[in-house]
């Protein structure tokens, strides 16, 4: 499984739902990297999305309301389904034998599902944003995963220098 976040520089990811940096570039790279895959997500995450389901992807949604209806979940583009699971491990179930399965959020599910990811790909946005509630991992203070590829991203609208880099399980 490869997990996909955009962190600060304090690997913060979300303030209040919401992400922290608006980058074209990050958003562009996640549509290219997931397309087609399995995306699995916590359900405020899932509600995050203006649009609903991510189209060209199987939805998986995890959350602990067992009747949880997701809304906008009929009349899917064709290579767009949903799923509802109750944990972290029935989506992981749910999910085996799937080719590009993709780990999305929010915070307390990429813990939970870390250590069956092999492969991070991290937008890091060059700054801090005040008040930030949601974070990621420290994988750079964790021996267990290992920088492989480094590239610069450029700067966003607002300003803001970033860069991919990608983290394999060493």
């Amino acid at each position: 499984m490869n997990a996909i976040v955009a962190v600060c520089d304090d690997w913060a990811i979300g303030k209040n739902g919401q992400l922290l940096v608006r980058n074209k570039a990050d958003m562009h790279r996640f549509v290219e990297l997931t397309t087609g895959g399995t995306v699995i997500m916590g359900r405020k995450t899932f509600e995050s999305f203006p649009g609903g389901p991510l189209k060209g992807r199987r939805n998986i949604i995890v959350t602990r309301q067992a009747s949880y209806q997701p809304t906008k979940s009929e009349g899917l583009p064709e290579g767009t389904s949903v799923e509802v699971v109750c944990s972290p491990e029935a989506a992981v179930e749910a999910s085996s034998g799937d080719e590009g399965v993709w780990l999305i959020g929010g915070d307390s599910l990429y813990k939970a599902l870390l250590p069956q990811v092999d492969v991070v790909f991290v937008t890091l946005n060059h700054t801090v944003v005040e008040g930030a509630d949601a974070f990621f991992p420290r994988l750079d203070e964790d021996p267990s995963w290992k920088v492989t590829e480094r590239l610069d991203g450029g700067t966003t609208k607002a300003g803001i220098p970033f860069e991919f880099v990608t983290y394999t399980r060493a």
